[in-house]
C-alpha cells in the first residue's frame, strides 16, 4: 500500500522565498550585529561613563537613584524593590538615555562613512564623458553635411 504525497502549501513556498531573499538575510545579520552592539554600549555606560560621571559630580550611581512612592526605602533601588515599595527609577532612565545617545552618535557616524563610501564608488564607477569628436572628425562632419545639403539641393 503507498503512502499518499503530502503537497506542501503555497504560502509555504513563499515563506520559504521571502526567507530566502537577500533583505531579510540583511535584516536579520543586522539584528544580531545590534544587539552585539547593545551590550557594548550597555557596558560603556554602565562600567565606563557613569563611573566617572559618578566621581565627577561626588560620587553619585545613576544608576541607583530613585524616589519612592509608596513603600519604605532601603539601600539600594534593588534592596528597595524587593521590599515591595513602588519607586521612580529616574536614575536607570538616565542611563537609556546615555545609552541611546551613544548609539544615536554611533549610528550616525556609521551612516555618514557608508554615504560616503557609496559616493566615492560611484565616482569611481562613473563612466567619463564621452571626448569631443577630433579635429579631422568634425572636418570630416561637416564635408559629409556639405555633401547631403548638395544632393537635396
Amino acid at each position: 500500500m503507498a503512502l499518499p504525497t503530502l503537497r506542501e502549501p503555497g504560502w509555504v513556498t513563499e515563506f520559504k522565498a521571502f526567507l530566502l531573499r537577500g533583505s531579510v538575510v540583511d535584516l536579520a545579520v543586522g539584528l544580531v550585529v545590534g544587539a552585539a552592539f547593545t551590550a557594548i554600549v550597555a557596558s560603556l555606560v554602565e562600567d565606563v561613563l557613569n563611573p566617572i560621571i559618578g566621581l565627577l559630580v561626588g560620587g553619585i550611581d545613576f544608576s541607583d537613584l530613585f524616589v519612592v512612592l509608596n513603600g519604605e526605602r532601603k539601600a539600594s533601588l534593588a534592596a528597595t524593590r524587593e521590599g515591595g515599595a513602588a519607586v521612580l527609577a529616574y536614575g536607570k532612565f538616565i542611563n537609556a538615555i546615555v545609552k541611546f545617545i551613544i548609539v544615536g552618535f554611533a549610528i550616525f557616524w556609521v551612516v555618514r562613512v557608508l554615504a560616503r563610501l557609496q559616493r566615492k564608488e560611484k565616482a569611481a564607477a562613473a563612466p567619463a564623458a564621452p571626448p569631443g569628436p577630433t579635429p579631422t572628425e568634425a572636418l570630416l562632419a561637416e564635408i559629409r553635411d556639405e555633401l547631403k545639403a548638395q544632393r537635396q539641393g
